[in-house]
């Protein structure tokens, strides 16, 4: 387990929020502490996420803690790591190791799977979970305590269909991991590519535990064959909903020359991925096969915020974030302004606490634009970036390649 405990005085980035009442008095000099968890994949699958978010969490604390400090604002903002490796279970532990240090809010955890374990455990405690990276519809809920900083499985999956279908697409094989956000993608991909008037074959997802893709990929084969009786193979693609597991897909495919003569699509939980573009083998069939994967896009009017605070992550982790970690800042800075603008926050009830959060988040504007959420709670607008491998000077990288309309 992983947790790292901080408390940040750093220099603030500029920013412009007006807090009500967050001037401390001359006879109040007490400064309280706040905490905020971080559930991330630090050393599991989709880690990219989960250290970004990590390095995301602890600068916004910079930020705010610094902006407190020049506004005499009572609060300060300590934070706790978690490494849950994408596991429900620890997931679950972990929120019950918060709860019982008295935290009260959480970002993450980044998967659908684990908000899934935890949910019930944040409602009943009154815990307020913000994940940056929960899309499955089946979370989409009104009224509880999850929110997400992120489009739903809806929005990607409706985007993504449209540019397949666009690029002159008309038969998908959709394939996924067997977790609820992948599964999630994956239906809303192939439900939308149909209203456009394409095929769709979708498998049965794959074992989360899978490492030997051998079967799985010849399912995939023997289904494209099928589909080139009568569509031409420019006119066959296949789409998969996965983490990182797909480096050991993506090698199994490559022994098919079927797999290799058609175009690959991934999801949200690939885009970006380190893994990948590490593994020689899979990254090649990646490029090979003109794979692209959306993550949540980042809005152009907001780029001189996100510009510099996607430079500072990178710094510390080594890693390119995504808006998906952005979001994850950004939910730091609306609960400062939650805690900044309830008079007697330490003393006021769940539900006023709840209301105001939903307000702020409502009405603020940050690195990844306006976090307007819907009624279950969820980001209600968004567009996506698309990301693909290219080979440069012998190694693979990750390449803007298209933007969703």
């Amino acid at each position: 387990m992983k947790m790292n405990f901080k408390l940040v005085f750093a220099a603030s980035v500029a920013a412009t929020l007006a807090f009500a009442g967050c001037r401390k008095s001359d006879s109040d000099k007490t400064v309280r502490e706040v905490q905020i968890a971080g559930m991330f994949s630090l050393s599991g699958n989709w880690s990219t996420l989960g250290l970004n978010s990590e390095a995301a969490i602890e600068l916004a604390a910079d930020d705010v803690n610094a902006y407190f400090d020049r506004m005499g604002t009572p609060y300060r903002i300590r934070t706790r790591v978690y490494d849950t490796k994408l596991d429900t279970a620890l997931a679950l532990n972990f929120m019950k190791e918060a709860y019982r240090q008295n935290i009260k809010y959480v970002v993450g955890p980044q998967s659908s799977a684990e908000v899934g374990a935890i949910k019930s455990y944040a409602d009943e405690n009154n815990m307020i979970v913000v994940s940056q990276g929960s899309t499955a519809g089946t979370l989409a809920m009104a009224g509880d305590n999850i929110f997400r900083f992120c489009p739903s499985d809806a929005l990607e999956g409706v985007a993504l269909a449209k540019s397949i279908y666009a690029s002159g697409k008309r038969a998908l094989v959709t394939l996924s991991r067997d977790d609820a956000g992948n599964k999630g993608l994956q239906q809303s991909v192939s439900r939308a590519f149909q209203e456009l008037g394409g095929t769709v074959v979708s498998l049965i997802p794959y074992s989360t535990e899978l490492t030997d893709f051998s079967s799985v990929t010849a399912e995939v084969k023997n289904r494209i064959i099928t589909l080139n009786a009568v569509h031409a193979a420019s006119e066959v693609a296949v789409y998969l909903a996965s983490f990182d597991e797909c480096v050991a897909l993506f090698k199994a495919a490559a022994a098919h020359e079927e797999l290799m003569d058609v175009n690959w699509y991934g999801a949200d939980g690939v885009a970006l991925s380190s893994a990948l573009t590490a593994d020689t083998e899979a990254a090649a069939f990646a490029a090979a096969t003109g794979f692209f994967a959306p993550a949540f896009g980042l809005p152009a009017d907001a780029e001189s915020k996100w510009k510099p605070l996607a430079a500072r992550i990178e710094a510390r982790t080594g890693l390119a974030p995504d808006a998906f970690a952005l979001a994850a800042y950004d939910a730091v800075w609306v609960w400062a302004l939650n805690v900044a603008s309830l008079p007697s926050y330490s003393t006021r009830s769940f539900s006023d606490i709840k209301s105001n959060f939903i307000q702020q988040a409502n009405s603020y504007y940050g690195a990844t634009g306006a976090t307007l959420l819907n009624a279950a709670g969820d980001r209600s607008i968004g567009s996506f970036d698309y990301w693909g491998i290219v080979e440069q000077n012998g190694s693979y990288t990750w390449k803007l390649v298209g933007r969703s309309e």
